[in-house]
């Protein structure tokens, strides 16, 4: 072979190697967003009746279905069936200032809902991978939208969209203005971390006199919603979140008190509630990045995170499992 003849066979196997390498990368990168990314947001994927029932139960086991998304006043009232846990696990020690609450909120799940042949559902998140993802529109078109705390929607809706079905809240991360965020059908779901959470709600709906101790930040005082509105979650899915997808010890010493956040929550309900359910806007910044904001809509960061009870990093690794397995999808990058 020539020196030429040898110069040119180099070159074309170098052109094969280059054809390959961009072929493998755009092929293990098309693998990538088939696992963790909605491969096309546009298009409505095929939704497969009891498919999240499937999935969960590979990961909470087949009885969680037997439990109800919401509490209900017949448990307390005639049946008086006993918690194992006190709260955020359970209602143990709870049961006289629940039955109030109870008494005056509903637990039924809307006709809106129920009647759905298959239910497509998005837990929207907080985090700062929403900021300009135009994601708006798409999240509108799901039938059910889950969102957390006091999330903003007005002046971002381009980004996370108008349409909120379930909102899960606590008494400190409660809207001041609930009218101004949620839909007039949205469903207020509280989410349950100490009796003081039931006593504020009661306070509230009831016009009592108002408890200003006991929070890590002072609750709206006024709180204007229709309580036929407002839900209480089954402490038992905080429960399984917490045993489950974070290993975390129910009993646990006052001092700890290790729990998943609202949205590992949410993520937990949607699984229970829907037959596909896709997930956005989840996931923090690096341990490393100090000034990258983890909501997209204030200006904090994960230091803000200290001292929460949350183990953000247990609760990555959760939420990969499930991406991994096929139980959720993500509409962001995680």
């Amino acid at each position: 072979m020539t020196s030429k003849s040898r110069c040119r066979f180099l070159a074309m196997l170098a052109l094969v190697f280059v054809v390959v390498m961009v072929w493998y990368s755009i092929s293990g990168e098309d693998t990538y967003f088939d696992l963790f990314y909605l491969p096309n947001s546009e298009k409505k994927e095929p939704c497969f009746q009891g498919e999240a029932e499937r999935q969960a139960s590979k990961i909470f086991g087949n009885h969680s279905r037997e439990q109800p998304i919401f509490l209900q006043l017949k448990d307390y009232f005639w049946e008086k069936i006993p918690s194992t846990y006190e709260l955020p696990f359970g209602t143990k020690g709870s049961e006289d200032l629940l039955l109030r609450v109870l008494a005056i909120t509903s637990y039924s799940i809307p006709e809106s809902i129920q009647s759905l042949r298959c239910r497509r559902c998005v837990v929207v998140g907080n985090g700062h991978r929403l900021r300009n993802s135009s994601l708006g529109s798409i999240i509108n078109k799901y039938d059910v939208v889950i969102r957390l705390n006091n999330a903003p929607v007005a002046g971002y809706e381009a980004d996370v969209g108008s349409k909120t079905t379930i909102r899960l809240f606590y008494p400190e991360s409660a809207h001041f203005d609930p009218k101004i965020e949620n839909n007039p059908d949205t469903l207020l779901v509280l989410v349950a971390f100490k009796a003081m959470d039931f006593h504020w709600i009661e306070t509230i709906l009831s016009d009592k006199k108002r408890v200003r101790k006991g929070f890590w930040k002072q609750p709206p005082l006024i709180w204007d919603v229709n309580p036929k509105q407002i839900r209480i979650l089954n402490p038992f899915f905080m429960e399984i979140a917490a045993d489950k997808l974070l290993s975390l010890p129910i009993q646990q010493s006052r001092k700890i008190k290790q729990k998943p956040t609202t949205g590992l929550l949410a993520i937990t309900l949607a699984l229970h509630l829907c037959d596909l359910v896709h997930i956005a806007g989840f996931g923090y910044p690096d341990a490393y990045n100090k000034k990258q904001t983890i909501h997209y809509y204030e200006q904090i960061t994960l230091k803000s995170m200290a001292g929460s009870g949350h183990n953000v990093s247990q609760e990555a690794l959760a939420i990969k499992r499930m991406l991994e397995m096929g139980a959720v999808k993500n509409l962001t990058y995680f």
